[in-house]
């Protein structure tokens, strides 16, 4: 067995503490906020909030019942590829789910029905905040995307993602068979939304920035003010003109948000016919940026 170094220890470590922590988040995000108001945000944890509320079965334990034959079934279909990550992520949300469920009990934080939308909000950004510190770890939640993931080894023609939402949207949809109330589902699909907005937000954290193509006559005076005003740097790609047909130098860059409202005023200042296209950065790594190698190291 390979001996493993003080990095690879301190790494580990890390994101053993990553885990439980977003484990953490999530339980509250469930029991405090979710739970209360009947929602079935997808997920194993969707179709266990169901029971707890027609068999007053506990969250954590029937999270936990579900989630182990799917790892099981993972397993045995697409090889072990889970890991010890999966497995602490799938024990850490059922024990502190149950210890949430203990200590608060299944209360609503507040009991008026005009505070639905800002509680399911509320545990929809805990919930996607607590998912993505486990995703940043490289562990998968398990549950539903176990399922998703034995769907396309067959169909391989659809995406995961969309499968995803099709499970998900199936025990959303039990929701609404199980409560006969319309609001429920359309408040469990509003979670569901935030939810992953807040994931793509907590992976990507404070990298994003804007990508920015210039078309321009005048493209050594924009570079000059690009390299010597922000500091940035960028390339120059070759293009042609569809209507002339003339070669044209196009400047490729990117900057950060507050930077990007001074790139605009350089750019027509030096060329008011100059054309730019802007477009969102989800994640920007490199040289004057977020660390390549922090990123993959993480």
């Amino acid at each position: 067995m390979k001996k493993l170094t003080k990095a690879q220890i301190k790494s580990l470590v890390k994101d053993y503490i990553l885990i439980l922590l977003g484990t953490f988040i999530m339980s509250v995000g469930y029991v405090v906020f979710v739970s209360p108001l009947k929602l079935a945000p997808g997920g194993v944890y969707g179709i266990a909030i169901i029971l707890h509320h027609i068999f007053n079965f506990p969250i954590g334990l029937s999270g936990l019942c579900l989630d182990l034959p799917l790892l099981l079934i993972g397993t045995l279909w697409l090889g072990p590829k889970f890991g010890a990550k999966t497995v602490v992520g799938v024990f850490g949300l059922s024990g502190f789910i149950s210890l949430v469920e203990h200590f608060y009990g299944y209360e609503p934080l507040i009991s008026d029905p005009s505070a639905t939308f800002i509680l399911a909000l509320f545990g929809a950004v805990l919930i996607g905040l607590g998912l993505g510190l486990i995703f940043k770890t490289r562990a998968t939640s398990g549950g539903t995307d176990i399922i998703a993931m034995i769907i396309g080894k067959y169909v391989k023609h659809i995406p995961i993602g969309t499968l995803l939402v099709f499970v998900d949207s199936i025990v959303v949809l039990g929701s609404l068979a199980a409560f006969g109330d319309w609001t429920i589902p359309l408040y469990s699909w509003l979670v569901i939304y935030v939810t992953g907005i807040v994931v793509d937000r907590v992976i990507a954290g404070g990298r994003s920035g804007k990508a920015v193509m210039i078309i321009s006559d005048k493209t050594e005076e924009i570079k000059d003010r690009i390299l010597n005003d922000l500091e940035r740097g960028g390339t120059f790609i070759k293009g042609e003109g569809m209507y002339n047909h003339t070669e044209k130098k196009i400047i490729y860059t990117t900057v950060s948000r507050k930077e990007l409202p001074k790139l605009i005023y350089y750019v027509h200042e030096i060329d008011p016919n100059a054309f730019l296209s802007v477009l969102e950065a989800s994640e920007v790594l490199g040289n004057g940026f977020a660390s390549l190698k922090e990123k993959a190291e993480e």
